[in-house]
């Protein structure tokens, strides 16, 4: 355990545990013979994580590469109960990660899996370790969170961009005036000061994705790097990791992005 100061008080973060009980379906990809290659990027928000994505996205469909992306809690079929659910200050952590097990499902049975099949490079914004990290961290069962997610393939490659939490709230304030309820842990009661709440609530969810980063073997970006650095970074491990034929088309590429971070 570490201690964190926030506010004069000195706040005691929880035990993260390894993840010793973590299983996939990764017999879907060993019966079914799956050709393609599912690369992902988690984050906490304000990480640039998305930004990089879309970077890499629009890279691979430049060269004419078949390439789907998908995004966390983007089922048109849960997104807006969530969205409701939120509004109202409804949802408990349980309610909460049952809504996201329901996005995630309907998008890896419709969209994930069928791609990967016929060969797609499939890209999502956020995986099941968003859901490991932000359910465990509102108090959800480790054992069982894993355990709802169990069926999902083990990514070929997941990117965690890490960057301090100010950096992070800087970010996420620029584009809006506030920080949204359960983005902040206002739920938890943490802190009754958003700002606060918020510190603590992603400072718990990073131990999480730290611990992760080493059992499951993240490759880990500086998000606070140049955006050219970070995407030179992620197309050099993507080119290692797809087939062949198609890694030959990628190896002359020059990196040259120029969008916000």
């Amino acid at each position: 355990m570490e201690l964190i100061i926030v506010a004069n008080q000195t706040i005691q973060t929880r035990k993260v545990f390894p993840l010793k009980t973590l299983y996939y379906g990764n017999e879907a990809r060993n019966k079914e013979g799956l050709k393609g290659r599912l690369i992902i990027v988690e984050g906490i928000d304000g990480s640039g994580k998305s930004t990089q994505i879309h970077l890499l996205e629009q890279w691979l469909r430049s060269r004419n590469i078949a390439v789907f992306l998908t995004e966390w809690n983007s089922s048109d079929m849960v997104k807006q109960i969530t969205s409701k659910g939120k509004k109202k200050g409804k949802l408990t952590p349980t309610t909460f990660s049952l809504l996201h097990a329901t996005d995630f499902a309907d998008r890896y049975e419709r969209k994930i899996l069928p791609l990967l099949r016929a060969g797609y490079i499939v890209l999502a914004d956020r995986y099941v370790y968003t859901a490991f990290a932000r359910d465990i961290v509102r108090g959800c069962s480790r054992n069982w969170v894993h355990k709802v997610y169990s069926y999902a393939l083990k990514p070929d490659l997941t990117f965690y961009f890490k960057v301090p939490i100010d950096v992070a709230v800087e970010r996420i304030l620029v584009g809006r005036p506030k920080l949204k309820y359960y983005e902040a842990g206002m739920d938890l009661n943490l802190s009754n000061d958003p700002y606060e709440s918020y510190r603590i609530f992603q400072q718990r969810i990073i131990d999480e994705y730290d611990v992760m980063a080493q059992d499951e073997e993240f490759a880990v970006i500086d998000g606070t790097s140049a955006i050219e650095e970070q995407q030179a970074q992620v197309r050099d491990l993507v080119k290692g990791i797809i087939p062949r034929n198609q890694r030959k088309i990628l190896e002359t590429e020059p990196i040259s992005v120029g969008v916000p971070a």
